[in-house]
């Protein structure tokens, strides 16, 4: 029982880190996240799956309500990160539970919801080992990539994999790229 606590105190820090980061966080370097091809696509099928599952959380409101905590950091070529510390923190990878909501700035200080970002915190914390790279519907995460930088006096975000899912807002550069050169946080 005091592993099971200790396990899920560690889950929770890293969840948090990884709110923080993403708050905070710049572009990963391309090297860490090449893996996942601009041109991957996912089925129409697989995106009503995702459309079903967070259609709701186009009212940010309702993503608030549902434990995503907003930040106040626009990533350029991303957005606003809205993390959920609870699904950060577990090795599941639920397509209709994201870790992360990216919502993109709107008319008159409002943000819409733009895409879905799915994470994972490397089991070995090792940068050159990738047997536990994840997937969602058959496509692989970016990374192992480093923790993005955080602010003082905030826990270390771990070595992890992400991806990105640009289910509400076109991007050029591809549905499961990273970065969408449409987003402008001006």
């Amino acid at each position: 029982m005091v592993i099971a606590r200790v396990r899920r105190s560690r889950n929770l820090r890293a969840a948090l880190a990884v709110a923080c980061a993403l708050a905070t966080a710049g572009a990963a370097p391309d090297a860490a996240r090449a893996r996942t091809p601009d041109s991957a696509r996912l089925t129409r099928p697989q995106r009503n799956v995702l459309l079903d599952a967070t259609r709701r959380f186009r009212d940010v409101k309702q993503a608030i309500d549902a434990g995503y905590l907003p930040t106040k950091d626009c990533v350029p070529g991303m957005g606003f990160h809205y993390t959920k510390p609870v699904l950060a923190g577990d090795t599941n990878i639920d397509p209709t539970l994201p870790e992360v909501l990216v919502y993109t700035p709107a008319a008159y200080g409002t943000v819409r919801l733009a895409a879905l970002e799915y994470f994972r915190a490397d089991a070995d914390q090792n940068l050159k080992t990738d047997e536990d790279r994840p997937t969602l519907f058959g496509q692989p995460f970016n990374g192992p990539m480093a923790g993005h930088p955080l602010p003082p006096g905030q826990p270390p975000m771990p070595i992890h994999y992400d991806l990105h899912v640009w289910l509400y807002q076109t991007n050029p550069s591809g549905e499961l790229a990273t970065d969408n050169p449409e987003v402008d946080c001006r």
